[in-house]
């Protein structure tokens, strides 16, 4: 007999539901069923042939072997300068960490801040797998309720409120994942005063920066030096399998983010970090711009349509590409609504029970990651499914 005995920890570690769902649509397309994919945040757009055409290129230039663990040079400074020209920061390359996609940001900064049993404060309903990278080092993540009173957003007030002697930092999202709202930045700058009083540290996912529509974006990097900031290529540049994200650390964090990043990773794929270079080329940021205005035609289409089938969306979201809605007057029950709806009617949406404790079994959440002739189908099955 084996002696299995699996970590304490995974206790805690739950489930990404929606993967589980995606596995089952995806066994139904391969039975001949037609699916119409909302549920997985992965932009629908194929990654921009700027991107593509470089990755070739380095294949052929022979970029295939180990990088510094940090990430290549020319990568590190063409992110610098995509502050320096998107927000009008001077953000020094030797801050920056090329990491293996934002999730390898997220363990990187986890594990070089939190000691076991710290406390992290995040939102919930919030991004789940947040919650349990803290768990990964031993700490202790401790999600606060947010609603549409506060536009699904943390505030200084309730950070305040529920820091302890325990707590280490905060992490929050602007946009978020899965309401897709907005942190102020006046809002933004009274969280980072009331963590930095308490002798903490401030987290700031901002993986969906790049698609925002109406308001003029901003960096919390310009708050100051002190806070991490971490970004992306998945979502807003379309490379979600190539694996590459970033984090803007604190200049005394550097070396132990490039050590632990050294023991775990090596380092990231060196082909995707020739080919994303491309990915601030003035031809693929237009073609990127143009992908971000159909996100919102796709927003402005979907949010209305799904309000008068009897979804209750209170805030509009002005990011990301999710729509979290209250599914209280069409079921008591999201996360079996979810799983019926996809065997009934081949219509794939995440239940809320993927994004904390907060009220999930009146929620779920909708990707806009489908085109609109795709979407109208899908909400002519959902009419269907509801009026059963």
């Amino acid at each position: 007999m084996s002696n299995t005995r699996i970590a304490a920890r995974m206790k805690n570690i739950v489930p990404f539901y929606v993967m589980d769902l995606l596995a089952r649509a995806k066994q139904l397309e391969a039975e001949g069923r037609s699916i119409i994919h909302m549920e997985v945040g992965e932009p629908d757009f194929p990654t921009p042939k700027q991107v593509v055409e470089a990755g070739k290129q380095a294949l052929d230039d022979g970029h295939t072997g180990y990088t510094a663990a940090t990430g290549i040079p020319e990568m590190r400074q063409a992110i610098s300068a995509h502050y320096r020209r998107q927000y009008d920061l001077d953000i020094d390359p030797g801050r920056i960490v090329v990491t293996p996609g934002s999730s390898g940001a997220l363990q990187l900064v986890m594990g070089v801040l939190i000691n076991p049993g710290e406390q992290v404060l995040m939102t919930d309903p919030g991004y789940p797998c947040n919650k349990n990278f803290v768990e990964f080092v031993s700490g202790v993540p401790r999600p606060l309720p947010v609603g549409p009173e506060n536009n699904y957003q943390l505030s200084a007030r309730q950070v305040e409120e529920n820091w302890t002697e325990s707590t280490r930092a905060v992490m929050v999202a602007s946009p978020s994942n899965p309401t897709g709202t907005l942190l102020s930045r006046e809002e933004l700058n009274s969280i980072h005063a009331v963590v930095k009083a308490r002798g903490g540290t401030l987290i700031v996912d901002e993986i969906y920066q790049g698609l925002i529509y109406g308001e003029s974006s901003f960096s919390a990097l310009e708050i100051d030096d002190d806070l991490f900031v971490i970004n992306s290529f998945s979502k807003y540049f379309g490379m979600t399998g190539w694996r590459l994200g970033w984090v803007v650390a604190p200049v005394e964090f550097v070396d132990s983010l490039d050590c632990l990043s050294q023991n775990i990773f090596l380092s990231c794929p060196s082909l995707s970090q020739y080919a994303a270079l491309a990915a601030f080329s003035p031809g693929c940021l237009e073609t990127l711009e143009a992908r971000r205005r159909a996100f919102k035609e796709r927003r402005d289409f979907l949010l209305p349509a799904l309000r008068e089938i009897g979804f209750e969306i209170e805030v509009v979201p002005e990011g990301a590409f999710y729509l979290y809605t209250n599914s209280s007057k069409l079921t008591d029950d999201s996360f079996s609504f979810a799983y019926d709806l996809l065997e009934t009617e081949g219509v794939a949406i995440t239940p809320g029970k993927d994004f904390g404790v907060n009220r999930p079994e009146q929620h779920v959440r909708f990707a806009y990651t489908n085109s609109i002739e795709n979407m109208t189908e899908g909400l002519r099955r959902i009419r269907r499914f509801v009026g059963k």
